[in-house]
């Protein structure tokens, strides 16, 4: 920590970083975008034939697939909801968010109650996937639209499927391998998504069973997947923990590291606790050299920890997700410790950000950029964009700015 004082939740801080204009150009920025980014995808993206959402949108809207994945549901819905409760108590917030509750319900789930992926406008499956990140997001939805609605039976259903996402972590085998035994893998995202999974469970509904669940994934990530000896937070290592030398293994993604940073500064936060602020510091410091772009700007998709070739083709294209995590990630470390160099990368990432990304024609954001900041495809909504990361971000970093502007000077 920085040298200061300590601030309303007991953390110490310093007094150099942001100053009141930079506040109040950063809370117009992620207050006007938020509504701007609710204007371009609805009413448009309200299916009130079939339910749900349809969401593949070229840069003005224009729809060019009418698909659905059920993520991108989930996402939505629980997207809509906690604008509902938290922002402003708007009728059409929660009838839209109810749009992605009933379509879940009816298309959402098989025979033997596992979810699809990917299905078509009125509901018939295409895809089912290896793993319970459908479960995940719908859980999400069903909570905080239980609590916006007053729907039960919605609650239900959320703790439900909160159970199965935790027999699942529990036991990798109830879901189909998507490796052999040979050089079997972990991954990281699967301990990220379940943390905001249960943090959304908890300041929703509430259950019992969330704080255990996020205690076991930051101990796991804590333990397995930072590494200070490589200067870098995993994407994957072996089920013991260990680093496996080869390509999967090497492999770096800065915005899941940096997602799981502010998950777990989240935490600290709630829980007013220096360790999980230092591990949320620390995973962020040591991905920041990764995936920050020092010649073009932006965070990068994949990096190799040992610097060599990387497999994936697009490692060095710039998602939007990645920027919306790295934003928040920034913003929220500097609250935290008040140290004047993640008021800096903040400030740089989403400065870069927004002006690559943002549409100053038809709004939202492309989703999708060359390295040096050139537009790769006019897409703003797929089966993995949507009304998500990117008005999580700018919802989320509204309230930090807020609370940034309320502190005693």
């Amino acid at each position: 920590m920085g040298a200061g004082h300590e601030d309303s939740r007991g953390f110490e801080t310093n007094d150099h970083g942001q100053s009141p204009a930079e506040l109040a150009r950063f809370e117009a920025r992620y207050r006007d975008g938020l509504f701007d980014t609710v204007r371009f995808w609805f009413p448009r993206a309200a299916d009130a034939e079939h339910g749900g959402y349809l969401l593949f949108c070229d840069r003005d809207g224009t729809l060019f697939d009418t698909d659905k994945g059920i993520w991108q549901t989930g996402r939505t819905s629980w997207m809509l909801s906690t604008l509902f409760l938290t922002v402003e108590r708007r009728p059409e917030w929660l009838e839209w968010a109810r749009l992605g509750i009933d379509f879940l319900r009816r298309h959402g789930f098989d025979a033997d109650g596992r979810m699809y992926f990917h299905v078509t406008r009125d509901g018939r499956p295409i895809r089912q996937r290896r793993y319970y990140f459908s479960e995940t997001f719908a859980c999400m939805a069903f909570a905080a639209y239980a609590k916006a609605s007053g729907d039960e039976r919605a609650a239900e259903e959320a703790r439900g499927l909160f159970g199965r996402i935790l027999e699942y972590a529990a036991a990798p085998g109830l879901l189909p391998a998507k490796f052999t035994g040979t050089r079997p893998l972990k991954g990281l995202v699967a301990p990220i998504i379940t943390i905001g999974t249960a943090q959304a469970l908890r300041e929703t509904i509430g259950d019992p069973r969330a704080d255990g669940a996020i205690d076991r994934c930051i101990a796991e990530i804590g333990r397995d997947f930072v590494k200070p000896d490589l200067g870098a937070v995993l994407e994957a290592v072996a089920p013991d923990g260990s680093f496996v030398d080869h390509a999967d293994g090497r492999l770096l993604n800065p915005g899941h590291a940096l997602e799981g940073a502010w998950f777990i500064l989240h935490e600290a936060k709630h829980r007013r606790d220096p360790a999980l602020v230092a591990l949320g510091s620390r995973m962020l410091d040591l991905m920041w050299p990764w995936g920050w772009d020092a010649e073009h700007g932006g965070i990068l998709y994949f990096r190799d920890v040992k610097n060599l070739p990387v497999q994936e083709y697009w490692h060095d294209m710039k998602f939007w997700w990645p920027q919306n995590e790295a934003v928040i990630a920034t913003l929220l470390a500097y609250q935290l410790t008040g140290e004047a160099r993640y008021a800096q990368w903040h400030r740089d990432v989403s400065d870069w950000a927004h002006e690559k990304f943002a549409d100053p024609v038809h709004g939202e954001w492309f989703g999708y950029l060359h390295r040096d900041g050139r537009v790769s495809t006019t897409t703003k909504g797929n089966l993995w964009k949507g009304f998500f990361h990117l008005p999580r971000m700018q919802w989320y970093c509204w309230r930090l700015v807020r609370e940034l502007q309320a502190r005693p000077a």
